[in-house]
């Protein structure tokens, strides 16, 4: 690459540090700005719900780099500066401060948002999303303050903002329109699991229910349901899910679909754009469709193949073909995630349920499309090889633990009659 050619990457994210440093790592020397709005430089978020929530981790174990990465690597890391728009066809970006800079090529790596709730008192003092470490910072005094924190939402972050709390010693409720703990994602019987975890460790659950309103006069003490009930607490952590921040691409005109459109390569509809992490919908080969994943594998792939693609030329690009991956702590119970199954006809069980020590495989037609090993700890190279074969799998074969997964894969056990995903 010329020398004279200049890298802008747009958000100081895991995905964003990544693919900063993978251009460096893979001998571009040409200049390489990365822009963020936070104050601070590039860090991970899992942990800002779980250990870091807790106070169990320190802020230096968030980090993607260590403090002088990114002088020792001539990346000009812009804190604290937002960008106001993109102009693709210009090949030039916008800053704040009504700046202009012309790039090469172009990373949007601007992550996602928080869904605000849209009922009365929603504004109301004591209410609380978790997004930054700002946020996660702030929340922590004010679990420790609260005398009960009623979490909106039964996700992922809801549900690790409830575990953190009732082990930070806190009163919690959770309320949440679907039936269980995680029904979207893992169904009604594994999200069982998590339903009766909660339970078990006092978390106050009204599930099925919906909300009408944040409740209190200048400051929350509680929320009330449709059905007039109120379930109080001066603290009220929101947990409903994000969006995806593309509004600069929506700006310039490049495709839209639950986020950035991207293509196999990662590559945006406007020449020369790229897009990578939470805000880009990518073309997934092994699953043919598109998706897009908020978490933290697919930010630190899609940041390492989105840098060597803007590095490369045509005949080298590399297709993002990883199998998507999340994992989450809640208690005494760890679990790792493995595939992507939006909807499923079968979901088999390995293990002891009830111990909460079992695989978990989410089947349709034969074939699994995701599986999941919670609290055990050597299984996963095997749940990828299923999901990635393609093949069908005997469903009784597969829930006996006397058969390796490896088996499952070879002579009568496995038939690869079917298209494959792999």
């Amino acid at each position: 690459m010329a020398t004279d050619q200049t890298f802008v990457i747009v958000g100081a994210s895991l995905a964003g540090a990544k693919a900063a440093e993978t251009l460096r790592a893979e001998g571009f020397d040409g200049r390489v700005v990365l822009i963020g709005e936070e104050a601070e430089r590039p860090y991970e978020r899992p942990m800002l719900s779980k250990e870091y929530l807790r106070g169990d981790k320190p802020a230096e174990k968030l980090y993607v780099h260590e403090e002088g990465f990114y002088g020792e690597n001539d990346i000009e890391l812009l804190t604290g500066t937002r960008v106001a728009s993109l102009d693709a066809g210009a090949r030039e970006i916008t800053l704040q401060d009504g700046s202009r800079m012309p790039y090469s090529r172009l990373l949007l790596a601007t992550g996602a948002t928080p869904r605000r709730i849209p009922v009365p008192g929603a504004e109301l003092a004591g209410v609380r999303y978790l997004r930054r470490r700002s946020d996660s910072d702030a929340l922590r005094a004010a679990i420790k303050a609260a005398s009960r924190v009623v979490v909106i939402g039964a996700g992922w972050i809801g549900s690790e903002v409830a575990a953190s709390a009732r082990q930070l010693d806190a009163e919690v409720a959770i309320v949440a329109p679907e039936a269980v703990p995680l029904e979207r994602v893992l169904g009604p019987l594994l999200g069982g699991v998590y339903r009766d975890l909660h339970a078990e460790q006092g978390v106050d659950l009204h599930l099925s229910t919906q909300i009408e309103a944040i409740v209190g006069d200048g400051a929350a003490s509680g929320v009330r349901t449709t059905d007039g009930d109120v379930i109080e607490g001066d603290l009220v952590v929101v947990g409903v899910g994000v969006s995806p921040r593309d509004e600069l691409a929506q700006y310039a005109g490049l495709t839209l679909d639950n986020g950035i459109v991207v293509d196999e390569f990662l590559r945006t509809s406007a020449p020369d754009v790229f897009a990578a992490g939470d805000v880009a919908a990518a073309w997934n080969p092994m699953y043919n469709r598109r998706i897009r994943m908020e978490h933290w594998a697919n930010a630190l792939n899609q940041g390492q193949t989105a840098g060597h693609n803007m590095l490369s030329q045509d005949s080298q690009i590399t297709a993002y073909t990883k199998l998507p991956y999340f994992y989450s702590d809640q208690y005494n119970l760890g679990m790792e995630y493995n595939g992507y199954a939006s909807d499923w006809d079968r979901v088999v069980i390995r293990g002891d349920l009830a111990a909460r020590e079992f695989l978990a495989f989410w089947l349709k037609d034969g074939r699994v499309l995701a599986g999941m090993n919670a609290n055990v700890w050597d299984q996963g190279d095997g749940i990828k090889a299923l999901v990635s074969s393609g093949a069908a799998v005997d469903a009784d074969r597969l829930a006996d633990l006397s058969i390796p997964l490896a088996g499952l894969l070879s002579g009568p056990v496995a038939k690869a009659d079917g298209p494959s995903r792999g």
